[in-house]
């Protein structure tokens, strides 16, 4: 699959060098603003065609697929603009900046008959299928406890008074959308839409949430999850059924799995998995594609409108509010 890549940053180079590790896999363009920018990062891994128009590479037919790793309020109008030109289309995590996005993203596959899956890479690693596989031994499941608290490098500058993307409204950016989606995307996969969604944050002067809480309220069990751009956690994962608990280490990357279970038996279920774990996603990809499927089970487009329906209500209720959500 030829692949054109909207994004130089260093979440792109990581999903060239896994994709690198994947067969089928062909790097072909790269798009950036600048020529300079573009020109660079495909010398870097041989990708033959540049681009600072994305409807010129779009419409080129050097590729068959896109990845796109722009700032999060680009990504609606990008994929769209892919979809409509009859690309496959692989998204970063958050997958649009709301539900309205979302929507419309979906729409736009479904039109154009292509392939669209968000990137979120933590579910489709083989210890999360080893999540779902053991998850009946458990018992009844009453509760999931997830964090994802780290302190952003890019914090720093904010607290000097300089306001970069990573806490920019403009950006659709914020502790949620950027990684308290990696415990959110989890449960939904797992326990689908709660029926009751309760959020409590702290919101930075720029107007994007520094960190948050969310309560998630379903028919027999609930999900409690933080997330933080401006401190940092160590807690692992769980999930608390009658007969046993699995403790996941980190729910972003899902390196370590073990069932304790009452009598105190542990259990290690961990299944071994490459370190470039966008490897995966990668593959899932491409073999969808090759197979004519156009959603994945595991990152549904109902998972993805699930996951974004609960941020928005989340975003409500915690007060963030993106250029992207006011009528245009």
């Amino acid at each position: 699959m030829r692949f054109g890549v909207i994004g130089t940053n260093w979440i792109t180079d990581e999903f060239i060098q896994a994709g690198l590790t994947v067969e089928g896999f062909s790097l072909q363009a790269v798009y950036s603003r600048t020529s300079e920018r573009a020109q660079e990062f495909a010398e870097k891994y041989q990708a033959p065609f540049v681009y600072t128009d994305i409807k010129e590479m779009a419409s080129s037919g050097t590729i068959d697929a896109i990845y796109i790793a722009s700032p999060n309020c680009f990504h609606a109008e990008q994929a769209i603009l892919c979809m409509d030109m009859g690309l496959h289309v692989l998204c970063e995590k958050p997958f649009a900046s709301n539900a309205a996005e979302v929507e419309a993203m979906l729409a736009a596959a479904k039109r154009n008959d292509v392939l669209l899956m968000e990137a979120v890479k933590s579910t489709l690693v083989p210890n999360f299928s080893t999540v779902q596989d053991h998850l009946p031994k458990l018992g009844t499941i009453r509760r999931y406890i997830a964090s994802n608290c780290q302190y952003s490098s890019r914090y720093d500058a904010y607290r000097q008074g300089q306001v970069m993307r990573a806490f920019d409204p403009a950006y659709s950016n914020g502790a949620l959308l950027d990684i308290g989606i990696y415990c959110l995307y989890p449960a939904i996969v797992l326990f689908g839409k709660p029926e009751q969604v309760k959020a409590e944050g702290v919101l930075l002067q720029s107007g994007v949430d520094g960190e948050g809480s969310m309560l998630l309220k379903y028919e027999n069990m609930d999900a409690v999850i933080s997330f933080s751009k401006i401190t940092t956690s160590y807690q692992p994962a769980e999930i608390q059924g009658e007969d046993a608990t699995m403790v996941i280490d980190k729910i972003n990357h899902l390196t370590r799995i073990e069932i304790r279970y009452r009598d105190g038996r542990v259990e290690d279920v961990t299944r071994p998995q490459t370190p470039k774990t966008m490897h995966y996603e990668i593959r899932e990809f491409i073999r969808l594609a090759e197979a004519g499927l156009r959603e994945s089970e595991t990152n549904s487009h109902t998972a993805s409108r699930w996951t974004m329906e609960v941020m928005d209500e989340a975003r409500r209720q915690i007060g963030v509010v993106y250029p992207a959500d006011l009528p245009r």
